[in-house]
């Protein structure tokens, strides 16, 4: 992980069920007598979300639909210390603004990216009720250094058209592209998952640890199509944007990426990031001098 991300260490349990107490009745000991939760259930995971919040960032009340994406704090605090580094690149005036596509009902980037820089976001999202969940995240969340505004992309054919206003300018977008390519695939996926995470208890019901809403995990053609969708309609806003960027979970779809950019003629760089044995890449892209 990033040198900056307060994740590098194991989790502090006990610390954590103190800010968030619900967390402390999914908190139990492994055969080697450390404090540990099981990661294979959804509500234990939504907690210690909770506690993370509100334990590193003052993150408060945060809650999301039933049903919804809660994902993983460390690897998306990762992004955003990753993207800082890149903005540092060269002086800007403050505040920093970024665009976060696909925020979702959990405003995940959006809350960190304030908290921990203190950075202006705007979030948009296709759900109208990922909308609604994040503007209230927002709400109960105005005392963060930053500010945070959530639209609504009413265009599904559209990423950045009608969210990016005339006369705005956005230092960085940041995005987690939809990672699959259909349910079924999102479903076997989760089935690996859950089977690795604990080998010796029976798969009952397919149930993510993370949940999730279709438009959350799957597109047509996936992330590759997606990210090729984004940097096409990125050209357009080539003037209100200093760096695009996304996650790229699957290094097989960078080659192409990487041949639509240079079709493009933008310069762009590839910032890698570590979470354990799992490597995710973040491109970003820019047609500025």
């Amino acid at each position: 992980m990033h040198p900056k991300n307060l994740h590098n260490k194991p989790y502090p349990l006990s610390a954590l069920a103190k800010a968030h107490p619900p967390l402390a009745e999914f908190i139990y000991e492994n055969n080697y007598n450390k404090k540990t939760i099981d990661f294979a259930d959804a509500a234990a995971v939504f907690h210690l979300n909770k506690g993370l919040l509100l334990h590193y960032y003052g993150i408060k009340d945060w809650n999301i639909p039933e049903g919804y994406l809660f994902p993983p704090i460390p690897s998306r605090a990762d992004y955003i210390h990753y993207i800082n580094d890149l903005l540092s690149e060269v002086p800007l005036t403050a505040p920093i603004k970024a665009l976060d596509v696909g925020t979702g009902a959990n405003a995940i980037y959006a809350l960190l990216a304030s908290a921990i820089n203190g950075w202006d976001v705007v979030g948009c999202d296709i759900d109208k009720k990922a909308v609604e969940a994040a503007q209230e995240n927002a709400m109960v969340n105005t005392h963060l250094p930053g500010t945070i505004e959530i639209r609504h992309q009413t265009n599904n054919a559209h990423i950045f058209e009608g969210i990016i206003l005339p006369n705005e300018f956005y230092h960085v977008t940041i995005c987690n592209p939809p990672f699959f390519t259909s349910a079924a695939d999102a479903n076997r996926n989760t089935l690996r998952k859950l089977k690795q995470l604990n080998p010796e208890k029976p798969i009952l019901e397919l149930e993510r640890n993370f949940k999730g809403q279709p438009n959350e995990l799957w597109c047509n053609g996936g992330e590759a199509l997606f990210i090729k969708r984004m940097i096409k309609q990125s050209t357009a806003f080539k003037k209100q944007v200093g760096w695009f960027t996304t996650l790229v979970s699957k290094s097989d779809n960078l080659p192409k990426i990487y041949k639509l950019l240079n079709k493009l003629n933008a310069k762009h760089q590839t910032l890698q990031m570590q979470h354990g044995s799992k490597v995710t890449r973040v491109v970003a892209w820019r047609f500025l001098a």
